[in-house]
């Protein structure tokens, strides 16, 4: 995708290796990529091909090696450990195949978490939460723990929580994974609808269906950049 503008991320020949000397493992080879604000990448590639790594770096949970990593505009790879739990806190949003929610808490409370450490007040958070889960569906599930919900539920609650804090991109590692056909579908489609209210997304997946009903599929091989391309959807709605 062109654009005049400066790209939301920019990657400029990064590397990432594990370990030193002779035994150093090298995961991630001079990746080249830029993603402009508003678009849905799907990352594909065969286990060991680099992509979770690329996608940990993305979300300022590790660092390059080598190489930038420009988030609109900032370099990211050269922040303090502080200032990238910062950036990740306020500017990525997650959601993970297993949802990561807190089984003690209620939905409401689980999505109420990143605002509650951002010492938003009470009433404020609540209303929030509140939005956000009329909007993924689940306003009549508010009470409820996540040991009562379906797969389909708690990833819905995991994506309300992302978006709480309105971040500059939503990251996705495999979010259907670990649910059934009927219900990935139903996530998948919740992704479309909010890439097409303008959230820039990210998303990790085995799925080459799914691929293929991404606008843009970045496929790694090897650590490296095997193809980068921009395609008609095939299942704009999230079928699957």
């Amino acid at each position: 995708m062109i654009s005049m503008e400066e790209p939301l991320i920019k990657l400029e020949k990064v590397g990432k290796e594990y370990g030193v000397g002779a035994a150093a493992l090298t995961v991630l080879d001079d990746i080249e990529l830029s993603i402009d604000e508003g678009e849905f990448v799907g990352f594909v590639g065969a286990s060991g091909s680099g992509k979770t790594t690329l996608m940990n770096i993305l979300g300022c949970l590790d660092r390059p090696t080598k190489g930038k990593y420009f988030l609109k505009g900032d370099d990211i790879s050269s922040l303090s450990d502080d200032r990238l739990s910062l950036i990740r806190n306020l500017r990525i949003g997650f959601v993970f195949q297993s949802f990561n929610l807190i089984p003690e808490l209620t939905v409401l409370e689980n999505v109420e978490v990143p605002l509650f450490y951002k010492k938003t007040a009470r009433k404020k958070r609540k209303a929030k939460c509140l939005e956000l889960l009329d909007a993924v569906g689940l306003s009549e599930r508010t009470t409820h723990q996540p040991a009562q919900l379906s797969g389909g539920e708690c990833q819905r609650v995991a994506i309300a929580r992302s978006l709480v804090n309105e971040p500059t991109v939503l990251l996705a590692d495999e979010p259907t994974g670990n649910l059934d056909t009927r219900s990935g579908a139903e996530i998948l489609k919740l992704f479309h609808d909010l890439h097409r209210s303008g959230k820039s997304i990210l998303m990790v997946t085995h799925n080459l269906e799914i691929a293929a009903g991404l606008p843009r599929v970045v496929e790694l091989r090897d650590g490296r950049v095997l193809s980068d391309r921009e395609q008609r959807p095939a299942a704009t709605d999230g079928e699957v």
